[in-house]
Order: C-alpha cells, then structure tokens, then sequence
C-alpha cells in the first residue's frame, strides 16, 4: 500500500510561506525563495542573538566610563579599585546604577578612589 504526501507537502510549503508574509517581492509568495529567504533570516536572528550580548556590554562599559569620568576616574581605574576593595558588581548592575542613582555611583567612586591608593 502506497503512501500518499500531498497533504504533508503543502503544510510544509503553507508552514514556510506563513514565515514569509510580509517579505518584500517574491520572497513572500514564491515558495523557492520565501525558503531561502526564511533560512537566511534565521541565520541572521542567530548571529544577531550572539551579536546583541556583545552590544550590551560595550553600551554598559561607555556609560559606567562616562560616569566613573564625571567622578574623576577613568574606567579602568574605576575597576581596578572596586577589584581591588573586594565590591563584587557586574557590568549591568553598575551601567543600571549610573544611569539612575548617581549618588549611589558617587559612593562606589569613593570606595574605588580609597583602595587605589
């Protein structure tokens, strides 16, 4: 008994063309192309996921520096002296305190100031 998949094949083409709506041309329509399209974009989702940990991190680094300058210290100092007095924050942690508690910062300037010297 043979094994019909004319159903199968059009779930599959109607799965992939759903993914597509809204592509520009035929990208959206033509089943050959929204494939390739789909496949495509969600290599760039991929690489954009791992990407985006990146952009973070340099977003944080420029504004922790930014405010670590304002209270006279540059970042690396800024870091070496919250390393060195034991304070244990991550990099978001200190760029959310910056942004919204400056006073907060000022004090963990000071702490920073005192164990470099």
């Amino acid at each position: 008994m043979r094994i019909k998949r004319g159903v199968n094949a059009v779930k599959k083409r109607r799965k992939i063309l759903r993914a597509t709506k809204g592509y520009f041309g035929l990208k959206s329509t033509n089943y050959r192309l929204a494939r390739e399209a789909m496949m495509k974009s969600g290599n760039y989702a991929y690489v954009g996921r791992r990407l985006r940990k990146r952009d973070m991190r340099s977003l944080w680094i420029a504004r922790i520096n930014a405010a670590a300058h304002a209270n006279g210290l540059s970042y690396s100092k800024f870091m070496h002296g919250l390393k060195v007095a034991d304070i244990d924050i991550n990099r978001k942690s200190l760029a959310e305190i910056a942004v919204h508690d400056a006073a907060a910062f000022a004090k963990l300037a000071d702490m920073a100031k005192e164990h470099l010297n």
